[in-house]
């Protein structure tokens, strides 16, 4: 049983004894690129990539700590991409953050912690659990949006992301304190199992369900809970901002899974109801407010929001008419649809820092004005990631949406075949601010005449990434599976 217990939390044991040792080798680099912590920081990060895919691969799901963790292929998939999206952060950010004198030993440590705190949330099997990863991975990135500490709008935003954060976080407690006081346990199968056997005080039970729903939709930016998202996304370090934008949406949907479907899906009827209108305003609000903006990182904060409220449409169709056909159809279009969607933020946000150079931040739309001129493929790859975002096919983002419109429409109700169309409809408007984007970079006149000047690996970083988003489309039959077994096999542990 000891043995048990260790193996189920080998990748977290590594990853926190790591992040030390970073600590630790950083007080001794005086390389002001800080060759040997990045590439000591990389080097944990594939490691630990690589054992969450073995034991993905392993299929086997696996108890440990007296059941307060679990080791599924679900939760082992989601942390291996939450590996590749903060390594390809960290080597996206490293060229950014030192030509700013803000490549320090704490960023690499802190997103090691970020990593940590994602990696526990993925294994969840206990609300202290999931507690405790969220408050790990969230202080640290608190921590990190006040990186550039003598920046006026950097530290406003790390304010506004401290207090609404911690005001979140009351919730979640709040609400999974009254699921306890209602299940009497804090383990998610026994809850689960204290819901199918009648024997909980549904009015207290439903209330929790409220708080914690209201603390999930403030970690993925849902409307009424997004206020804090366009003025991080913007006001953070855009190195920062791809780190809270990318692989902390993996976290959000591990903990959505195993607190509302594993731990809650007796009670489907109540919190779908709110993620349906959590989502519609989501879609509307963000896509509408997106139109309106000039700053291309607050913009895509609101294009953010608006992509959150596909991911719950389809999160809100897993129980039909009492019954749970169709929940790994949507719950796997969920998770294939926030694996694309990190994939396509990190280029998005990864060429927007390509693009700065010391005193000048590419932070306006108009920045990328004549791009096309300057550095054609630059263009063409910035094209990709807006075609995805805004689902125009081949690129993945197409069959990501039509993964979440197939889910609701496949369930033969006609509130989601109306979800469906409404979807539709504002991904059409949406496509107005992402083509706005490609009509600045290939016909406007370029403003700014300075040659790009950037390292050979990031660029190679960034083709290979605008590749993946182009030909995981037609071939995104692979992964769609990969996230259909690891669901199917997370609802039948």
């Amino acid at each position: 049983m000891n043995a048990m217990n260790w193996l189920v939390v080998y990748p977290e044991i590594v990853l926190l004894a790591m992040a030390c040792l970073v600590a630790l080798v950083d007080l001794w680099v005086t390389d002001p690129a800080r060759r040997l912590t990045f590439w000591l920081t990389q080097a944990t990060m594939v490691v630990v990539g690589a054992m969450h895919l073995f034991y993905a691969q392993s299929g086997a799901t696996l108890y440990g700590m007296n059941g307060m963790v679990v080791t599924d292929p679900m939760g082992h998939l989601l942390a291996f991409f939450a590996c590749v999206a903060m390594a390809m952060t960290v080597a996206y950010a490293q060229p950014y953050l030192a030509s700013r004198e803000m490549l320090k030993g704490e960023f690499f440590t802190l997103s090691l912690f970020v990593l940590l705190g994602i990696s526990v949330m993925c294994s969840a099997n206990h609300f202290l659990v999931v507690y405790l990863g969220l408050e790990v991975m969230s202080l640290s990135l608190y921590a990190l949006t006040a990186l550039r500490r003598d920046h006026g709008r950097s530290t406003e935003a790390a304010m506004k992301y401290f207090v609404l954060g911690a005001l979140a976080s009351g919730f979640l407690l709040y609400g999974l304190s009254m699921l306890y006081g209602a299940t009497g346990t804090l383990e998610i199968p026994k809850v689960f199992e204290q819901i199918a056997a009648g024997r909980i005080n549904r009015e207290v039970l439903v209330l929790g369900v409220v708080f914690v729903v209201s603390g999930l939709a403030f970690k993925l930016g849902a409307v009424p809970f997004h206020m804090w998202v366009p003025d991080v996304y913007h006001g953070a370090p855009t190195a920062v901002t791809l780190m809270i934008g990318g692989a902390p949406k993996l976290a959000a949907f591990a903990i959505t899974i195993r607190l509302l479907v594993e731990g809650l899906l007796g009670l489907a009827v109540d919190w779908q109801q709110m993620f349906i209108v959590l989502a519609v305003s989501s879609l509307a609000v963000g896509n509408l407010a997106a139109i309106a903006q000039t700053n291309l990182k607050r913009m895509l904060a609101y294009s953010t929001i608006a992509q959150m409220g596909f991911l719950l449409l389809g999160l809100s169709a897993g129980v039909v008419s009492g019954n749970t056909l169709s929940a790994a159809n949507a719950y796997s279009s969920a998770m294939f649809y926030v694996v694309t969607y990190v994939l396509t933020t990190l280029g998005t946000f990864g060429l927007i820092m390509f693009l700065s150079r010391e005193g000048f931040e590419s932070e306006e739309v108009s920045d990328l004005a004549g791009l096309a001129r300057r550095r054609p493929w630059l263009a063409g790859v910035m094209s990709v990631f807006m075609f995805s975002l805004a689902g125009i096919p081949p690129m993945v983002g197409f069959f990501a949406k039509l993964a979440i419109i197939q889910a609701l429409v496949t369930t033969n109700v006609t509130l989601y075949i109306v979800l469906a169309v409404v979807a539709v409809v504002f991904s059409l408007v949406g496509a107005f601010y992402y083509l706005r984007v490609v009509k600045v970079m290939y016909f406007d006149e370029p403003a700014d005449t300075a040659p790009i000047v950037q390292g050979a690996g990031i660029g190679a970083l960034l083709a290979v990434n605008g590749a993946a988003v182009l030909l995981l489309g037609p071939f995104s039959g692979g992964l769609l599976g990969l996230c259909r077994d690891a669901i199917v096999k997370a609802l039948a542990s």
